[in-house]
């Protein structure tokens, strides 16, 4: 994917939810070339991370989420072990996949679900307990050989060319991962006292079953539970389907009370511009806004428009998203299941329209060194789930479910 950098330098002022500008449409100039963003609120969220060479951001969604939990109650900041879930998983995963004869899904790959499987099964650990780069040399996650290590190995083992699966083949595996990631510790010391994983969960305050994942999707009935249909939900976990006005109801809910949300997204769009800060979704055509309010408001023609379309570079008029197109996109393989994240805020650009504040796990790059802004149309087009605690929820949502 190519970016184009800009010239333009930005001013990014935080404010609290208090203190606020209310946003003023105001009619765009031609020399807006560049995104100037506003953040309104935002939660207490830990230092940036970098995933690297490896298919793990998940897990790294999955950690962010619950570092903003931990904080949120008030508690010093803290960096969870990734590779310590990823660790657990890929064993998980491998009996999965023998018990399908290799026909499920065996990769780096995963879901946000797994980490709360993870940490419900074994626990959690800090990231100096368990860095998961025994085999690194410049302490930077780079899976591609152990990946193909553990595809290969996996395939042996399907294969059962014994005519029976060798009573072994899990230590197998486990030598794997204990050689390229490392062996689990039972006990640790962390800042001056012994835990054993569960029992620092525990104490960090952290339960499994306080978070909950939505959906929406037609082909399924709101309101109940289904398993997304998705490569990477390997284990068939299931979210709360709901509207796409409640999903996004759910998610400003969840940040105006304090609380980080997990994110899972598609960001293979030509409207995905990581290294210029944003995520939009431009029209495609002129006709899509002209005659429209968006282009009485900005006032261009369709020459204009269609310039615009071209070239991405800043402010720009974004399609009217519908349960409808949710639903085609992803029936067509134009939405798929590509990067999890974490939404940690809220703000508007220079004409007031509405973005979310995004932490990503690429390490500090970027114009916001770590973070960008994702456009509402963006979030309702473009969400696979989304994982949020069980309090974030607004009650009239929760209602509408038996089993919520």
């Amino acid at each position: 994917m190519k970016h184009t950098f800009l010239t333009a330098v930005l001013a990014l002022t935080a404010v609290s939810v208090s203190a606020a500008p209310k946003a003023k449409k105001q009619k765009p100039q031609q020399t807006d070339t560049a995104y100037v963003f506003t953040d309104i609120q935002t939660v207490p969220v830990s230092p940036i991370d970098n995933q690297s060479s490896s298919g793990t951001c998940w897990s790294f969604a999955g950690t962010g989420l619950l570092e903003s939990e931990v904080l949120r109650q008030g508690k010093d900041t803290l960096n969870l072990s990734e590779m310590w879930i990823v660790r657990h998983t890929y064993l998980d995963k491998a009996v999965k996949y023998v018990r399908l004869h290799g026909a499920g899904s065996f990769s780096s790959g995963g879901n946000t679900h797994d980490v709360l499987t993870i940490l419900r099964n074994h626990g959690l650990v800090p990231q100096e307990a368990y860095e998961g780069l025994r085999y690194s040399r410049d302490g930077l996650h780079r899976h591609g050989e152990l990946d193909t290590v553990l595809a290969g190995y996996m395939k042996a083992v399907v294969a059962a060319k014994n005519r029976t699966l060798s009573p072994v083949w899990q230590d197998g595996l486990n030598g794997i991962l204990d050689a390229y990631l490392g062996q689990c510790p039972e006990k640790f010391t962390y800042k001056g006292r012994e835990y054993t994983p569960k029992s620092f969960a525990e104490a960090m305050g952290l339960r499994p079953d306080d978070f909950v994942s939505f959906t929406s999707f037609t082909h399924h009935p709101f309101y109940t539970r289904f398993a997304v249909e998705i490569p990477d939900n390997w284990a068939w976990e299931t979210s709360a389907n709901v509207p796409v006005d409640e999903l996004i109801e759910i998610v400003d809910h969840a940040l105006e009370n304090g609380f980080a949300v997990n994110w899972s997204a598609d960001v293979s769009e030509k409207g995905f511009r990581y290294n210029e800060g944003f995520a939009i979704v431009p029209v495609d055509r002129p006709e899509q806004v002209a005659g429209s309010d968006m282009a009485r408001w900005t006032g261009l023609t369709k020459e204009q428009l269609a310039r615009m379309s071209h070239r991405i570079t800043g402010p720009m008029p974004e399609k009217t998203i519908t349960q409808e197109m949710r639903q085609e996109a992803f029936d067509n393989y134009e939405t798929t299941d590509d990067h999890g994240m974490v939404i940690v805020g809220t703000a508007h650009d220079q004409w007031g329209n509405k973005f979310y504040k995004v932490k990503n796990s690429w390490g500090k790059r970027g114009r916001y060194k770590g973070f960008f802004y994702v456009s509402e149309p963006f979030v309702r087009y473009k969400t696979i789930n989304i994982l949020v605690n069980r309090a974030a929820v607004p009650q009239t949502v929760a209602d509408k479910f038996t089993d919520l």
